[in-house]
């Protein structure tokens, strides 16, 4: 097949770049297309690029149609913190062609090789908020909104480019109104009166707003131990502050806060939009922030999109305090299922989901390999 690729950076080529998606994945049942406007903003306008360094591209058949896509990166804060020169790559979409796929990738190991990277590693964006992880199994079920759908091609396409599992992501999904395990209830108990903890109580983001900086820094200390993690930055914070912190919903969130009223361990949920996105095809208007809106306010599905526990608190058992609460608010608001966000294979805080009644949802891939392999 007949192809070029083209580096591409003006706001006009972004917004093809964005709707390709929306013509490769057309009608299909467990796309979740993004907003074409948010995932402008997202790569354009990063706060990440105060200290990342990114190329994008597009490659294009002979009639100009865009038929695939990537995003390369460079993050130093990360090659620093984690002692490797690697440059990652995103956003990747691409038809069903192992040409274009593997021009695309080439493109991003000659620019990081000229940058002197000696490996490559993804899906990933510039950090954890972004989407990262390529569905290697689950392909059949719907994608939280803020994570990656993609054709069974597109693992069998890396493979065959000398990639290897790096780590993987699990999500769990499980019916939301089973009883909460006696064990879990007794812990909780325990453990609110042992330490002197208490649920924070607050009625909108207002009320939160006292706690957004301790929240933050809660959660860059907490991650510390995840793989690839990178703290947030103050810049980022602000941006995360700005687009989604106003959105998390009082009812399905848990905030546990100690006898100085700081915060010790957290659990976020958002109401399933998923749906809502599809409707909405890409765009907010002239539907889709109805769309939005109504599923926001009018949801069935959760997902569990955020917990963590202060690192000083670690191996205390603060995360039964939260899944107890959570459940609860579930059986209350008889919500019918919960999905879990991605979390690594490795980490030994997704045992709890044991004393649940759970199935796999979805099996994420970091793909990696050498960049002279």
């Amino acid at each position: 097949m007949s192809f070029e690729i083209r580096e591409i950076s003006t706001r006009k080529d972004m917004k093809r770049f964005s709707r390709f998606p929306l013509k490769l994945y057309k009608n299909h049942p467990q796309y979740v297309p993004a907003l074409v406007m948010d995932e402008v903003r997202s790569i354009l306008n990063s706060p990440s690029m105060k200290y990342c360094s990114r190329k994008i591209w597009i490659a294009c058949n002979p009639k100009g149609e865009i038929i695939g896509r990537v995003v390369g990166i460079i993050n130093p804060r990360a090659n620093e913190l984690y002692d490797y020169k690697r440059v990652r790559f995103g956003w990747f979409d691409v038809i069903e062609d192992y040409s274009v796929a593997s021009a695309l990738i080439d493109k991003v190991m000659e620019w990081g090789a000229s940058a002197g990277m000696t490996e490559i590693h993804g899906p990933l964006g510039y950090n954890t908020w972004n989407k990262q992880g390529m569905i290697v199994e689950g392909f059949e079920n719907l994608p939280q909104f803020n994570c990656i759908y993609n054709y069974p091609y597109y693992p069998e396409f890396l493979e065959r480019m000398g990639f290897s599992k790096e780590v993987d992501w699990l999500q769990y999904i499980m019916p939301a109104q089973q009883p909460i395990p006696d064990k879990v209830e007794r812990i909780n108990e325990m453990i609110l009166k042992k330490y002197n903890l208490r649920v924070l109580k607050w009625k909108s983001i207002r009320n939160f707003q006292p706690y957004i900086n301790n929240f933050f820094d809660v959660y860059n200390k907490s991650f510390m131990t995840v793989q690839n993690f990178i703290p947030l930055t103050a810049e980022e914070i602000k941006a995360c502050t700005r687009f989604y912190i106003k959105l998390i919903n009082p009812d399905l969130s848990c905030f546990v806060v100690d006898s100085n009223n700081k915060i010790v361990a957290f659990s976020i949920s958002f109401p399933s939009i998923s749906r809502a996105l599809q409707k909405a095809k890409g765009h907010l208007f002239p539907f889709g922030w109805f769309y939005l809106l109504k599923s926001y306010l009018f949801y069935k599905d959760i997902d569990l999109m955020l917990n963590g526990v202060a690192s000083e608190w670690k191996g205390k058992g603060l995360n039964s305090i939260y899944h107890y609460h959570t459940n609860k608010t579930f059986i209350r608001k008889k919500v019918r299922w919960a999905v879990t966000n991605p979390q690594l294979e490795n980490n030994h805080a997704i045992e709890v989901w044991k004393e649940y009644d759970v199935k796999l949802h979805t099996r994420r891939r970091c793909y990696i390999r050498s960049i002279n392999k």
